[in-house]
Parts: C-alpha cells; structure tokens; sequence
C-alpha cells in the first residue's frame, strides 16, 4: 500500500506497476514469435513436440542438443517464448513415454538454461498456466479479431486439435476477465473513501465480466475431445510432486544433484480467481487455502504481488454491510453469485473431462479390454483422481465453490439456500 505521506491521487490503488495490460490483464501483449538466431536449436525442437512424441524421437533430439547459454536473452518477451519453448521440451521429454517409463533426470542441455531462465523470471522450471495460456498464442492475421479461428497457439503438445482447443479456449477466459481486474482498483479506491456509486458500479461490471468467463469456458465442450484430454493431453501437464508416477521427483542436471518436486499446470495457476476471492473476502478453509496459497508460486512474481496487495485493503464485504444498502448488498452478492456460478460450471467441466473417462478407463480395464481399443484407457492409473497440480481434484473444487457461496451476505445465503 502507498506510505501514508504521499498525496491522495498517487496513494490510489492502481494496476500500473503489476505487470498487467489494460486490453489483455494477466495475457502478455503480443508474445515474440522467435528468438535470436542463437537459440534455433530450441526452437527446432520445440515447434515440433507433438511429432517428435509421436515417432518416440524427442528425448534423443534432446538428448542431443547443445548446451546454450542464456546470456543472450535481454528482453522480458525473450525470456517468457525461452520458458515456454523449455517448458514445453521438459514435460515432453519427461512423459514422452507415458508413466511406465518415465526418467529421473533432465539432461544438462535442457536443465541448465531452463533453471537459469525460471530464476530471472521468478517462474519455477516447470510448465505453467503463465507459460502454457498467457505466453502462447499469436493472431493468424495480425488486425483480426481475438477469437478461437483468428489464434494460434506458439508451442503445442500432442493433442493435436483439442491441445489447440484446450489451451486458447483457457486464454478466452482470461480475457473475458479483463473488465474485472481492471474494475478492481475502482471498488478498491471507492471503499477507501466511502464512494458507494463508485464501488457498486465497480462491481456490475466485475460481475458481468465473470458471467462471460463462464460463456467463454463453455467453449471447451466446442473445442476440446474429452477422450482426447483425458488420454492424451493430460499427462503432458502433471508434475513430479505428489505423483506415484514420479516418486522422487526429477534431478535437474547441473543445477543441484537432489531431486526437484514441482507441481504441473492448473487452472489454480491462474491470477484472476485468486484476485476476485482476495477482494470478495472469499474464506478458504485450511488445506485449501494452503494449496491455493502454494500455487501463487507458480504465478508471475508481479501478478502474485498484485494478489497480496488486493488482499491487505479494508473489507469490501465489511465496507458493504456497514453501508446496509439494498442495491451494494444486491450488486455485491450479485458478484458472488456469478463467481459461484463459474466453479460450480468449472466442477462440470472437470466431470466431463477427468471423471467420467477415469471411470470409464476404469471399466476397459476391468474387462481386460485390449489397451489400443480406446484412447481412454492408455490415460495414467496414477491420475484417475488427481489434478495436474496434485490435487485432490473433485473434493477440492467441491470445497472451494461451498466456502464462495459463504461468502454471501447473510440475506443472499439464505436466499441461495432456498432456491437450491
């Protein structure tokens, strides 16, 4: 928070020193393309992943790779495409082979950069959503439109169309949400100096923004095979913490010969639902808030800043019952509402493309159903009821979305309880 000596306009809360775009949030404006030229043996590899995967040639072309510097990466941009390029190599090279045949080291030519890389960004040396969504797409024509025909994702993993789907459809959600973050410092600003207006509109677009996110993650149904996701995609995006696959965790060569343990990707990863639980006063209970809390490390140092600090602000929830105005305790509640809304739609989504093919998986596997019959059944056993992150997946989102709807005022909850 600003010292108390400076004057009221710069003591303001403001998004300008976060890191985030007025038209694009948390997204990184136009992502480079390209490195320099010295790091084409990178990108070689890293443009051609799904292939390479599939003729089983990736960890030998990595394996032969030759050991880069990363001095010649200056610029922020250069870094993120560097990441995402080693991020993208780490995780194939890692589960190119599924989870029987995993490796316990990362070689030298890969590790090395790709630590030296994640400390300059304060990123860890693993994929994540800032990685795999924020820093990965380009427009097909550069004055087109930002929508599912004009995007293209930088770096892919096998998955083919739905990999497509799965990644752009999760950067149309962060967009819907910009209205939101942008709306913030407006409540923030309103509640400090007693501007009900102020805060009430604030929070209709917050709300309205919110309601989009969920139209825009319908789209994954559009979008992205569940049995594709499910037997494909998603060991690509798990870690080597709280993973039977990977029980040791994975030795970065040449930076510390211990094992590593990091989570995967997760849309927990993502700063937007972090920012709007922090300004709601959304409680979690302990184990989820601790996982929710350990997550922000896999955030953009500057973006997890801006959570923190939305969360050291006077209560918008308290701001609002002390008020006791019908039309702020019906916009406030009107958010929660919509933020409810967006998880219990996100726990159908996870239904759809975690559960339902784990049981399925389950069922081939208990009629000894030969394993090239459905995509499904090649998934991990060791996954069926994890996140990528390592989570308890169901229970978790379950919890989360009962502690949002105890965020309602008293009259809202009582309302909520009634009609469901």
């Amino acid at each position: 928070m600003a010292s108390a000596e400076t004057d009221q306009t710069e003591a303001l809360f403001s998004l300008k020193s976060y890191h985030v775009s007025e038209e694009l949030g948390f997204i990184l404006p136009d992502p480079l393309e390209e490195l320099p030229p010295y790091y084409q043996p990178w990108m070689d590899i890293a443009l051609r992943i799904p292939e390479l995967a599939q003729s089983h040639e990736l960890r030998s072309r990595i394996n032969k790779m030759p050991l880069l510097s990363s001095k010649f990466l200056q610029k922020h941009k250069e870094l993120r495409l560097a990441h995402l390029a080693l991020s993208m190599m780490t995780m194939g090279y890692v589960w190119e082979e599924g989870e029987k045949d995993t490796v316990e080291i990362l070689p030298r030519s890969l590790a090395v950069p790709y630590w030296e890389v994640s400390q300059r960004l304060g990123l860890p040396p693993i994929i994540t959503h800032a990685d795999a969504v924020l820093a990965n797409w380009k427009r097909k024509d550069p004055d087109g439109p930002f929508n599912m025909e004009n995007l293209e994702l930088l770096v892919s993993l096998p998955g083919g169309e739905s990999a497509r789907g799965f990644f752009l459809v999760t950067l149309l959600v962060e967009l819907a949400g910009v209205p939101a973050v942008k709306n913030i410092p407006t409540v923030i600003n309103g509640v400090r100096c007693g501007d009900t207006k102020a805060v009430a509109r604030g929070l209709e677009i917050i709300s309205r923004s919110i309601e989009d996110m969920t139209d825009a993650l319908k789209l994954m149904q559009v979008h992205v095979d569940p049995s594709v996701f499910y037997g494909i995609m998603r060991i690509y995006l798990s870690g080597w913490k709280d993973n039977p696959c990977m029980p040791k965790g994975l030795v970065y060569e040449g930076v510390q010969t211990a094992p590593m343990r990091y989570s995967g990707g997760s849309a927990a990863q993502s700063s937007l639902l972090h920012c709007f639980d922090e300004l709601l006063g959304v409680k979690h209970e302990p184990k989820s808030a601790s996982f929710l809390t350990y997550m922000r490390d896999y955030m953009p140092p500057l973006h997890k800043k801006l959570i923190n600090d939305i969360s050291l602000q006077p209560s918008l929830r308290s701001f609002v019952q002390q008020q006791d105005r019908k039309d702020l305790n019906n916009v406030f509640d009107l958010c929660v509402k919509k933020l409810l809304a967006l998880r219990s739609y996100h726990i159908n989504v996870v239904s759809r493309f975690i559960t339902v093919p784990a049981a399925r998986a389950r069922q081939l596997r208990d009629q000894n159903h030969n394993s090239d019959g459905e995509l499904i059944s090649r998934a991990p056993t060791a996954l069926e009821e994890r996140g990528t992150s390592g989570s308890s997946i169901m229970s978790f989102l379950k919890t989360v979305r009962d502690q949002t709807k105890d965020t309602l005022l008293p009259e809202g909850s009582r309302e909520i309880k009634h009609h469901s």
